[in-house]
Formats: structure tokens, C-alpha cells, sequence
């Protein structure tokens, strides 16, 4: 499975490029930095999940001084073709993405994940271990998701449910609710205990059967003993819905849940220390390429595909012997590397494009 052409149009920088990838091994894309090498890897990225990895602002994917951007994927799954188009049109207030798979709209997120898993890490991959919980979060919802499609479900079921109640919230103004709206709030209240508990036992889950491939692939990757742990964190104490009923009336004033899912973290451990605070920078991001690589794994043995992997300038982050053993730990399938400097020796790629020979303007 993999990518056998990919095409964009005033897409970032490019006016036009088409590229056709090694759909069972390593495609290398080589050249200096500005000259739009992430951009091909976003635009893979943009094709199987909807979203950008570098921007929420759709606007910033489509070329300056032009409204209009597409990007076309062709993969092969056994001797399935399936193809995948995206198209950004720039309107006078806001950016529409209009996606399809062979020619039909996917209905969910569940539509992109099962057609096109991935696993994708930038330099920016390490917030995943040190940045805010919003990283770990968002990495479980795609690990989730990837590895079942129909999770996506439970994620959107919970997000519309929070909305709901967030936005009755706000039309309170603070003020305590008439006995209509209250009983409203009761309504949104019980949907997102319902919900937001199923969504916590699909994190927990996946958590479970996570842990220890990371904690695997950490001390292959790093190349010394560390136990890794990983610790669910709700954001309330004892029941949900006891939790939202002691925190109504800061939610009336605020005009928003405070507590729930959405606030949720995941505690990292190494040795017993907190990696967001207490681990090295070599330790945080030998952690976050352990975590991808052990998502990647997770999804393989799930659905009996290799998802394709991205890795964007990861091999200058990395010294000599964290970069050799990565190499080593590549999985089969297709992998996109994109790299300003000199390639490990030990990176034999099926693919290498040169993107400095591509007239981006």
C-alpha cells in the first residue's frame, strides 16, 4: 500500500509539481530549506486526515496571488486504485476544502483514515512529549482513528454534544438558568457524560496496548534501559457527572465546559520523572519518535496495513547513533523523508527527488 503519484497545484509555493513515490520503500525529497519540501509531506498529510500539520488556517495552503489549489493523491491498496483529490478554493471570508475518494465525498473522518493511514513526525513532533495536552490529545484522536475508523465517531459524537452544551452556556451570560433552559442543560449534560466516558474508554484502551511497544522502542531507539509509562489524567476527580455539577456555575460564568475529555492529558514517564519537565531534550525526543513509531505499529497489526510514514527533517534533529538506529527501525512500506543535508549512509532510498530543480514560482 502507498502513494504512486501525487500532483499539486498552487499548492504553498508550487505551481505545479508531480511526483511518483516508491509505494513500498523509502522516497527521499532533497533540497535546501524554502524550497517547499514540507509542503509536499502537508500535502500527503492534508489528503488522508483533512488537516494541515503546520497551519488551521486552510487560506495559508493555497499559492499567493491565486484561489484556487488542489491536490491529487493515487494509491494502491492490494489492486485496489483509489484516488484522492483535494480542492482549497480562497473565498472572500473563508477557505472551502472540498475532498473525494474515487469521485465521492468520504462522510467522516473514518472515510480518509481507512483509505490513506499515516504516521507523521516533524521537528515540532517532540510537543507530543513537552508541549501543552492539546499534542497528546490530538495524537490519540489520530492514532484512535487510524487504527479503527469507526472510533472517529465517538470523537465527533462528543465534539458536537460539547458545542451544544458550550454554546447554551454562553447564552446564560452567567445568569441561572429559567426552568426550560435548565432542563436543557440537563439534556447536553447527560450526553456529554455519555459520550465524554465512552471517548475516555477508547483512550484508555488504546493507552493500554500502546505502552509497551513504546516502551520498546524507546530503548531500541535511545540504545539503553528506560521505563516508559503512560498515565491517563482526567482533568476532574471522582464521577463525571458529579465533577460538571460542581463546576455549573463557573461553566455559566465562563460560557464554556471546564472540565470533561477535551481537558483531559496523558502523563509521560521515564524512569519515574515526568518527561515534560524532567527529561533531557534527547530523552523528550527519542520519547516522541517512540510514541509515533509505536502508533505506526499499533495500526499496522490492527488493520494488516502499513500505514505510510513522514518523516520531515527528522535526521538533522538526531545525532550520528540515534539517527543510525532510527534506520534501522523503519518499518516496510512506504516512508517520506525530506532532508536538507547529507543522507545517512545508511539510507538507501528507492526514490530521490530533487526538489531544487523544481521551478516553485
Amino acid at each position: 500500500m502507498g502513494l504512486t503519484e501525487l500532483t499539486l497545484r498552487d499548492f504553498r509555493l508550487f505551481s505545479e509539481l508531480v511526483v511518483h513515490p516508491d509505494p513500498s520503500a523509502v522516497t527521499v525529497f532533497l533540497s535546501a530549506n524554502g524550497t517547499g519540501k514540507t509542503s509536499v509531506l502537508e500535502a500527503v498529510h492534508v489528503l488522508a486526515t483533512g488537516q494541515s500539520f503546520r497551519t488551521p488556517a486552510a487560506a495559508d495552503m493555497v499559492r499567493t496571488g491565486h484561489d484556487l489549489a488542489e491536490v491529487h493523491g493515487v494509491l494502491l491498496q492490494g489492486e485496489r486504485r483509489v484516488q484522492v483529490d483535494l480542492t482549497l478554493t480562497r473565498g472572500a471570508r473563508a477557505t472551502t476544502k472540498r475532498m473525494l475518494v474515487n469521485g465521492q465525498r468520504p462522510r467522516s473522518r473514518a472515510g480518509l483514515a481507512e483509505v490513506l493511514p499515516l504516521t507523521v513526525f516533524t521537528p515540532e513532533g517532540v510537543d507530543v512529549v513537552r508541549g501543552a495536552p492539546e499534542h497528546r490529545r490530538t495524537f490519540l484522536t489520530t492514532l484512535m482513528t487510524d487504527e479503527d475508523p469507526l472510533a472517529s465517531e465517538v470523537v465527533e459524537r462528543y465534539a458536537r454534544v460539547l458545542t451544544q452544551r458550550n454554546a447554551l452556556l454562553r447564552s446564560l451570560e452567567g445568569a441561572t438558568p429559567n426552568a426550560s433552559q435548565r432542563a436543557e442543560l440537563e439534556v447536553w449534560t447527560d450526553e456529554l457524560v455519555a459520550e465524554g466516558m465512552a471517548l475516555v474508554d477508547l483512550r484508555r484502551d488504546v493507552l493500554v496496548r500502546l505502552a509497551p511497544l513504546v516502551d520498546a522502542s524507546y530503548e531500541e531507539l535511545a540504545g539503553e534501559a528506560g521505563v516508559v509509562e503512560l498515565l491517563y489524567e482526567p482533568s476532574w476527580t471522582g464521577g463525571l457527572a458529579e465533577a460538571l455539577a460542581r463546576a455549573e456555575r463557573d461553566d455559566r460564568l465562563r460560557g464554556r465546559t471546564g472540565v470533561g475529555p477535551h481537558r483531559d492529558d496523558v502523563l509521560v514517564r521515564l524512569e519515574g520523572r515526568d518527561a515534560r519537565r524532567q527529561a533531557s531534550q534527547g530523552e523528550q525526543r527519542s520519547l516522541a519518535l517512540a510514541l509515533r513509531l509505536a502508533g505506526h505499529e499499533l495500526v499496522r497489526r490492527r488493520r494488516g496495513v502499513e500505514p505510510i510514514l513522514l518523516l520531515d527533517d527528522v535526521f538533522s534533529e538526531l545525532d550520528p547513533r540515534r539517527a543510525d538506529r532510527l534506520l534501522a527501525m523503519l518499518p516496510g512500506g512506504q516512508t517520506l523523508v525530506t532532508t536538507a543535508s547529507p543522507l545517512p549512509t545508511a539510507l538507501t532510498p528507492g526514490v530521490v527527488v530533487d526538489l531544487s530543480t523544481v521551478v516553485a514560482r
